[in-house]
């Protein structure tokens, strides 16, 4: 592997030095640390709940980035104990502890509790205390991981891990919960262990071809065909310690692909922009209404109310309507440019679809079966024969008969509005949580209709600006 430009190594150890923790706020996140570490563990005796409680993730392993830290809090319990008890018992263990901290109930397969304490953001998170490959529930192994990981690293490959993740938050490909669909921290300390340094993951991706496979611990040591066949996914980094196990599976092909780019650009031509990105700034209401006006195509917002669910649900269930109603749209002959989701978490989400157009034309062509496919002929024909839909046609064009016919659907809006009134698109399968939001209250809104919503929202301006530039900041 050629080595990196001098520029390459410059910008690296600029970066390195602003994301290295110094050793007085080392002292004080550690110290927190601890001092919430007891404080859950108290809580949890003064419930009489039995738990092993410790300090995981980056703070535990030195990988965290100086000023941005998250301290993980574990709660280990006895197999025991019911699962419900996570959203119940363990929650209330967590708010207890945490009392007097902004408090929000977080969902990853179940139910945990994020507070902000002195500006740090603290995750009280329950698992179950089992033996290595005993899993119970999805957070088991996270203790293992740390308890694997922290022998393998030195200051050395930690400040290359702090590089990674910084270069990943500043690209907007790290994070595995749903909204994003990135690179977890774990999985960042991977691939820094498997190919050596910042450097090398780099290089590595920016040469990217195919499939990728990591299997660090050679689990599969002389079985590696079997890797493909038990994992589909792009990107295989099989764990440590589970083997049945990909720890890359939450990272969506959008955001692998956003990472293999950046990483090719930055090998190219190494700049800060990567790592700190410029925050865009939404732009003018008379600019947004003058480039809707100028863009040529429909714009059309879904926008609904609060819906009770912890951000992780409601992220899925914003995606799965996006699918739904994004097959709708195709279904009834609307082209599709791109399409988005954007939601404040607490009481608005906006649904976001680009089409060609808004109106179709008045009727469309309808393609019949091959004349020589008799039966399905005489079928055709007496369904489109004379029929008030019936444009023009039935005629055969090129060997197959042909129809026109009259559109059910013109308009983009009165589609999307004769779906969802009344039963909240449950007639579109839409998820439960999010058709109990459209069926309180929902609005559709195309092009300039946004900006009564554009004004008032700070943060969905933003989204809406990123959105219409429509190209990763690292790029500009």
């Amino acid at each position: 592997m050629a080595p990196m430009s001098s520029n390459f190594d410059k910008v690296s150890a600029s970066v390195l030095r602003k994301v290295t923790p110094s050793p007085k706020e080392k002292e004080h996140i550690l110290s927190l640390a601890e001092e919430l570490r007891k404080k859950v563990q108290n809580a949890s005796k003064k419930a009489k709940v039995k738990t092993e409680v410790r300090a995981e993730g980056s703070v535990a392993k030195n990988t965290w980035l100086s000023k941005e830290p998250e301290i993980d809090i574990f709660m280990r319990l006895p197999i025991t104990m019911p699962k419900e008890a996570f959203g119940t018992t363990c929650l209330k263990i967590a708010r207890k502890a945490m009392e007097g901290h902004k408090q929000v109930e977080r969902f990853a397969q179940h139910p945990y509790l994020e507070a902000l304490v002195d500006s740090v953001r603290v995750n009280i998170v329950p698992c179950y205390k089992v033996e290595k490959g005993e899993w119970k529930s999805a957070t088991d192994r996270t203790p293992f991981h740390t308890d694997y990981a922290k022998p393998l690293l030195n200051e050395e490959k930690c400040g290359q891990i702090r590089l990674l993740k910084k270069f990943m938050k500043g690209t907007g490909v790290y994070g595995a919960e749903i909204k994003v669909g990135g690179f977890s921290g774990y999985l960042c300390e991977l691939l820094t262990l498997n190919y050596g340094s910042f450097e090398k993951v780099l290089k590595s991706f920016s040469e990217w071809r195919g499939k990728r496979i990591v299997d660090y611990e050679n689990h599969y040591r002389g079985r590696e065909g079997e890797i493909g066949k038990i994992f589909e996914e792009s990107l295989v980094i099989v764990d440590p310690i589970d083997k049945g196990r990909n720890v890359a599976a939450a990272v969506r092909k959008e955001r692998l692909d956003e990472f293999i780019a950046a990483s090719r650009a930055f090998v190219q031509k190494p700049d800060l922009k990567f790592f700190y990105p410029t925050e865009k700034k939404a732009i003018k209401a008379e600019q947004l209404a003058k480039k809707l006006k100028t863009r040529g195509s429909a714009l059309i917002f879904l926008k609904f109310g609060k819906t009770k669910a912890v951000p992780d649900i409601l992220w899925g269930q914003l995606y799965k309507s996006q699918r739904t109603l994004r097959t709708m749209f195709k279904q009834h002959d609307f082209d599709i440019i791109r399409d988005s989701a954007w939601s404040d978490e607490e009481n608005l989400s906006v649904l976001v679809f680009e089409l060609e157009q808004q109106i179709l034309s008045p009727f469309k062509k309808h393609l019949g079966p091959p004349i020589e496919k008799g039966t399905e002929c005489e079928k055709f024909l007496r369904k489109h024969l004379g029929a008030s839909q019936t444009v023009s046609g039935p005629r055969i064009e090129d060997g197959r008969w042909v129809v026109e016919t009259k559109r059910r659907h013109r308009d983009v809006v009165k589609l999307v509005n004769e779906k969802l009134k009344g039963r909240g698109g449950q007639r579109l399968s839409l998820p439960n949580l999010i058709s109990e939001s459209v069926r309180k209250d929902f609005e559709v809104m195309v092009n300039e209709e946004c900006m009564k919503l554009y004004l008032s929202s700070p943060e969905f301006a933003k989204f809406l600006t990123e959105f219409l530039d429509g190209k990763p900041q690292w790029l500009a």
